[in-house]
């Protein structure tokens, strides 16, 4: 099995069930194991900013994250002003990111950049699987970061060399759950309403699931 399927049967297995793709020759490993796992619908998009931009809609809709798959430090920043909206909106995401194989970077490739620092201004959780032997644990540790607390974008870097190695097996995950946002204390509400009941002109800012009809 190579390190790609473990990524891809990893996110499946977290219950993420579309990739928005914009991919390029680093990442041609994750589009073969997306072609193989059926449980994830991947959508291909011809310009990063729609791939990002989707994903933050269907986080918002779904309550639940897509993923991308990116290329490079440049593909990435095609992304970067819709991944800045799905940051500030706490929208779940998990975002690929493709990178050189490790043995190349030291040769400075034309599209070679400092991929962590782009990604880390729009990201909750920034990681690189540059063990083959976490990949499991590093994907499952990006899902959970883009749930949060707060939630957010979860950047997930990925070394060429390590989505084409051939790994073990990986072991199976059990009785995992991912985090759901945390009940507001009655008395946090209530002394809401007070502040709101004493104030002159009260102004309430809202936004997420409060906009939405139940609330």
């Amino acid at each position: 099995m190579r390190g790609a399927e473990v990524i891809v049967r990893t996110l499946a297995d977290a219950g993420i069930e579309v990739c928005f793709t914009n991919p390029g020759t680093s990442e041609m490993h994750l589009v073969a194991a997306l072609d193989h796992e059926p449980r994830i619908r991947g959508v291909l998009t011809l310009f990063e900013g729609v791939a990002s931009g989707a994903a933050d809609g269907y986080a918002r809709i779904a309550d639940k994250p897509a993923a991308t798959v990116l290329h490079l430090g440049p593909g990435h920043g095609n992304a970067l002003a819709n991944l800045h909206n799905a940051r500030r909106a706490y929208s779940p995401l998990v975002n690929i990111i493709g990178d050189h194989a490790r043995h190349h970077r030291v040769f400075d490739p034309p599209l070679a950049s400092d991929i962590a620092a782009l990604a880390r201004p729009v990201s909750c959780w920034v990681g690189e699987v540059a063990d083959e032997q976490a990949l499991r644990a590093t994907t499952w540790q990006a899902v959970a970061a883009s749930y949060g607390p707060p939630g957010g974008v979860a950047s997930l870097i990925v070394p060429a060399d390590v989505a084409w190695s051939e790994v073990g097996e990986p072991a199976e995950e059990s009785g995992v759950n991912f985090p759901s946002p945390a009940a507001v204390p009655p008395e946090r509400v209530t002394d809401i309403a007070r502040r709101l009941r004493a104030a002159r002109n009260p102004v309430l800012f809202l936004g997420g699931r409060a906009c939405r009809a139940a609330a």
